[in-house]
């Protein structure tokens, strides 16, 4: 007689994933209004110093926000970070507002100066989230979870920056950034219906320094996590394009916002159908080899961007570029949960937020550089070039990686 398990989502789970599609529309939204405020105040160098802004205080609060996490409740934490987003999208619609009569650079200042309080407001928001999904589902519906919560990130990704250009061309920047603020209180309310996530006894009795060693030495042992993280760390180092699009959008393909938005949503368009895909159609074989591949297909099309004069050619090189990533991003989750124990989540999370989502940011900065150094498509194609280079790094740098299947 076979055992009945559940094969249902549980509410709670959709309670999470309404929370987060609404956070991620409203940070998304800030991003890409940032973005274009600041490259229009001044030029892509700037660019890069806001993702470098955003990058530094969510390095240095990493450390100690994973440790955090282990020994609170998460759902505490998730929606004070909610809420401290919501009062960021109200401060930069405030500074956007033309009566203020600011200064170019007091605007500047006033933005980095929040853009850095959003960093900090990361470092413990995304590990709180993504550390939460094992505790919700069962390990029976782990991969199903990963992919439903990954395709709702890209979807709302996707909306927010498209409707973050549609806004900034039709309702201004002020409004744009009002319009998110709204989208996060959403988000907030959402979080409220989770359940409380309290850590285990255990979690409680660990000093600080010797809880952040443990999550540091776990990685660093666990050869596959710490091939995966580095893979993902210097592909989007180098390959990242988003610092490069308002720049391109305007001089090199001649479109408005909206067309800027739409670009700035196309690698997410690309991610989301991939994800779709793997959520229908699973990989069962080989998925080292495949994220491996996936990388290496990254690079390339980042090189034919770079390339690209011709708006539909450039759209298609991106949204192809998201396809490659949707397909790393599932693989790479799925790694995660099934590598990391309960007790590490936390930490590990954070780990993966220094070293992976914050390799956003560090790459905008790094494109800004190489772009005052080379000019803007020199450092796109070098860019994909050196993504390319990295997954040879790791083919060769970690074996296992190879192996793995799940």
């Amino acid at each position: 007689m076979k055992i009945k398990t559940e094969s249902t989502l549980p509410q709670e789970f959709w309670h999470f994933i309404s929370a987060k599609l609404f956070y991620t529309l409203g940070f998304r939204m800030i991003s890409t209004i940032v973005i274009y405020q600041v490259f229009k105040l001044s030029n892509t160098y700037m660019v890069g110093v806001a993702g470098i802004t955003e990058f530094l205080p969510a390095v240095i609060s990493s450390l100690y926000a994973g440790h955090y996490i282990d020994n609170n409740d998460k759902k505490k934490i998730l929606l004070f970070t909610y809420m401290m987003y919501t009062l960021c999208a109200v401060l930069l619609g405030f500074i956007a507002l033309t009566f203020f009569e600011l200064s170019t650079n007091t605007k500047l200042t006033a933005i980095l100066f929040v853009v850095f309080c959003t960093g900090v407001i990361r470092s413990f928001s995304s590990p709180a989230a993504s550390s939460m999904i094992a505790a919700i589902v069962p390990r029976n519906l782990l991969q199903k979870a990963i992919s439903v919560n990954s395709s709702s990130y890209l979807l709302s990704s996707i909306i927010g920056h498209a409707t973050g250009g549609i806004l900034i061309a039709f309702a201004g920047i002020s409004n744009a950034y009002f319009v998110s603020a709204i989208l996060l209180l959403l988000a907030t309310f959402f979080s409220l219906k989770i359940k409380p996530k309290p850590p285990t006894v255990a979690e409680k009795k660990e000093p600080i320094l010797q809880s952040i060693k443990h999550g540091f030495e776990f990685v660093w042992k666990t050869k596959t996590m710490l091939g995966v993280i580095s893979l993902d760390l210097f592909a989007v180092l180098f390959g990242g394009a988003v610092a490069f699009i308002p720049e391109i959008a305007e001089n090199v393909l001649h479109t408005n916002a909206i067309g800027y938005g739409f670009l700035n949503a196309a690698m997410d368009i690309g991610a989301l159908i991939s994800v779709l895909i793997l959520l229908v159609v699973p990989m069962k074989k080989k998925q080292g080899i495949k994220m491996l591949l996936a990388v290496a297909g990254f690079g390339i099309f980042i090189i034919v961007f770079g390339f690209s004069k011709v708006y539909w050619l450039s759209f298609a090189a991106l949204a192809l570029a998201g396809v490659c990533d949707g397909i790393s991003v599932v693989i790479r989750g799925m790694i995660s949960q099934l590598y990391t124990p309960d007790e590490l989540r936390g930490r590990v999370s954070s780990i993966n937020m220094i070293f992976i989502n914050s390799s956003n940011e560090l790459g905008q900065f790094e494109s800004g550089i190489t772009s005052k150094l080379m000019g803007t498509l020199p450092a796109v194609i070098f860019g994909g070039a050196m993504s390319i280079l990295v997954v040879v790094g790791t083919w060769i740098g970690f074996p296992k990686l190879k192996k793995v299947e799940y």
